[in-house]
């Protein structure tokens, strides 16, 4: 276990670079580049670092291609008849709202506009003032607004509960204009924990949510933040949502994979107990999270969210084969829990998916016996 935290050191210290492996009877040795028996993820036919796509967890190329057609020419339209045209109930669209508010975002962080330029995002601010009533235009403000607020202002200040305070009106906005749509509400989550709604506030906005979407992935996991301990809730009750969540879960959702995400929120920031990846709550909720991506629906856009926290858990257990399993699915995207809360996702993932390569040929694996 000592060589995989002198890893994760070398990362926070932001000196990451893909560790070289061999095998021994010992377990995991780090070797010199170049040497014979070094574990290489590039034999696997993984993404070299520098091409991984920090955008999204996954594939959705009609959203990159508006996504390049919006922030090339600044026109707005192409978005709207994405999201006009993508299932209103689904995570899909909860995900293309989060994408679009956070390019504009990006862009307005990066290009903050000035006497000689328009600011970034621009495409949004014309959207919202030549079609007030388009719902999808709504959503994606009221996100920007929320994305807004955690990444310019510190919570409990006056500037966050001004932003976090449009933001809910704007979210409000946009559920009037689309009585059936989860998204407004799920969106408004977010507002809820920054602005501290009491537990009946927060629990009848829930309520609302499971009368538009009683499965979504998305808003389970926006809601989980509000249960965690660093918020309004505690360890107990992270977990008694995710539990609950689990039980009631259909066949083929993959909302049986909650409790994992209720054990990575309160992971402990320095771990002092060796087996804790070994122990029976993070045993139990990853063989919870395994069965729900064996039964997931073909498609499923959570899919990818699911098998990115596998990876982080079974290479912290050692569980390298089943962790290869999971990178050929997700390999090439990282932009998922938990590289996201990291400064450098890709290099974040390159690391785990190093040790993975390398834990699994020191247990006599090999590109050959790997199945696809």
């Amino acid at each position: 276990m000592e060589i995989l935290w002198v890893l994760m050191a070398l990362v926070m210290l932001g000196f990451v670079v893909l560790p070289f492996m061999r095998r021994r009877s010992a377990g995991i040795q780090q070797v010199a580049p170049g040497d014979p028996d070094a574990a290489d993820p590039a034999n696997y036919g993984f993404v070299r670092q520098e091409a991984l796509d920090i955008r999204m967890p996954g594939p959705d190329q009609d959203l990159l291609d508006v996504l390049d057609v919006v922030q090339r020419t600044q026109d707005y339209r192409a978005a709207a008849q994405l999201l006009a045209g993508t299932e209103r109930d689904g995570e899909r669209r909860w995900q293309r709202v989060q994408a679009f508010a956070g390019a504009a975002s990006l862009e307005l962080q990066q290009r903050p506009g000035g006497v000689s330029e328009s600011p970034g995002g621009q495409w949004l601010r014309v959207w919202r003032a030549e079609a007030p009533k388009d719902a999808g235009g709504a959503a994606v403000h009221a996100e920007f607004l929320v994305q807004q607020a955690w990444r310019t202002s510190t919570p409990g200040t006056d500037e966050f509960r001004i932003i976090m305070e449009e933001a809910k009106a704007a979210c409000g906005d946009a559920a009037l204009l689309a009585p059936g749509d989860p998204v407004p509400y799920i969106v408004e989550l977010s507002v809820a924990r920054g602005l501290a709604y009491s537990r009946p506030e927060f629990e009848q906005l829930w309520l609302k949510i499971l009368d538009r979407a009683p499965e979504h992935m998305g808003a389970h996991l926006a809601a989980l933040h509000y249960w965690c301990e660093k918020w309004h809730g505690s360890r107990a009750l992270a977990m008694s949502f995710a539990e609950a969540a689990a039980a009631r879960a259909p066949e083929g959702s993959l909302l049986a994979a909650m409790p994992l995400f209720a054990v990575f929120e309160h992971l402990p920031e320095v771990n002092l107990v060796s087996g804790f990846y070994q122990s029976e709550v993070v045993t139990k909720s990853i063989h919870g999270a395994l069965y729900a991506v064996h039964a997931a629906r073909p498609g499923d856009p959570m899919l990818a969210h699911v098998r990115h926290l596998l990876v982080f858990f079974l290479v912290r257990s050692e569980r390298w084969a089943e962790a290869m399993n999971q990178l050929v699915h997700v390999d090439g995207h990282v932009g998922a829990l938990p590289w996201t809360l990291t400064a450098d996702p890709a290099a974040e993932f390159a690391v785990y998916r190093a040790l993975a390569v390398a834990g699994y040929e020191a247990n006599g694996g090999s590109p050959a016996s790997l199945l696809r």
